[in-house]
């Protein structure tokens, strides 16, 4: 059990499957100057995560925390914060990749970093919204401008993403096509989806086209292909940082544009997601929950790939 001075994490030694990852007992940050100490209380669990206990990714070599996703309460409060003050309910994102942390009791970080949870949200579904949700705004609203009437493909729309994705897409007007297998079709409209493409039966590129902006989340040649259903003009953002010159180079033949991209921390973009939620546009899905020692079993479920929405794991 966890002191007033220590605090529970999952930590990870070397690279490795699941198995690699261990409950630890770990000082309990102090809040620095314009920084908030968080008592977390849910904290999504993604794709990055896997990735970066089996290959290190940006990380490198461990011993390191995972997690990017908060909500908690804050705790206490670094000198110069005016926003907060202890008691109050937040959620955010640890900045990408380097900010990680959050699969522990306590975190620390910027205060700007951070928004008032919204009211009507559990711990449980806004811990689950963060960096799916930040990542799914910057792709479509800051870098595609999605407007009203315009055609959208979202590739695993409905993996973490990708269902955040389409109900953006939908509160902003748009005619939204997503793809997935055809057991999480029923999902997908429930959703909002206009048209799901079974990706396993249909190659996307011959079933879908004219369409203004694409949400790549695969990247290789899925990032490459989605160029061609673009109408002239149109973007595919792609989630997936690093590839091969072909993408972009291939995007300036045909007229259209490629962006990759990671996510940001940003208060501003967080409270535009508020606003979703509260109007009720914006609704994470849950797939399964797990309390923090069972993280290498929220890995392993995600890892199969066949969960709709998200993971999440609870601290108390």
């Amino acid at each position: 059990m966890s002191t007033v001075n220590t605090m529970r994490a999952i930590s990870q030694d070397v690279l490795g499957g699941p198995e690699v990852l261990k409950e630890v007992e770990l000082p309990r940050p102090e809040p620095r100057t314009n920084e908030v100490l968080v008592r977390v209380r849910a904290a999504g669990v993604n794709p990055t995560d896997w990735k970066h206990r089996a290959t290190g990714g940006f990380l490198g070599e461990p011993p390191f925390v995972l997690g990017w996703d908060v909500s908690g309460v804050v705790e206490a409060v670094g000198i110069g914060v005016a926003r907060f003050q202890p008691g109050d309910e937040v959620y955010g994102m640890l900045s990408y990749p380097f900010g990680h942390g959050s699969h522990a009791e306590y975190v620390t970080a910027p205060a700007r970093w951070f928004a008032h949870k919204p009211a009507s949200l559990d711990h449980t579904r806004a811990g689950a919204l963060p960096l799916v949700s930040l990542t799914a705004w910057q792709a479509l609203v800051e870098y595609a401008d999605v407007r009203p009437g315009q055609r959208v493909l979202v590739h695993a729309a409905a993996g973490g993403v990708g269902h955040v994705a389409v109900q953006i897409a939908k509160a902003r007007g748009a005619h939204v096509i997503g793809t997935a297998s055809a057991g999480k079709h029923e999902f997908l409209r429930g959703l909002g989806v206009d048209k799901a493409v079974d990706y396993r039966e249909t190659d996307f590129a011959e079933a879908v086209k004219d369409v203004d902006v694409v949400l790549d989340t695969m990247g290789g040649d899925t990032a490459l292909r989605s160029l061609r259903v673009l109408r002239p003009g149109g973007i595919v953002v792609s989630i997936i940082p690093i590839g091969s010159d072909e993408f972009p180079n291939e995007a300036e033949r045909l007229g259209v544009r490629a962006v990759r991209m990671l996510v940001d921390a940003s208060h501003s973009h967080l409270e535009a997601i508020t606003e979703l939620v509260e109007a009720g546009k914006l609704r994470p899905e849950i797939a399964g929950t797990f309390p923090l020692a069972e993280a290498a079993e929220a890995h392993r479920l995600g890892e199969t790939g066949r969960t709709s929405g998200k993971l999440v794991l609870l601290m108390d």
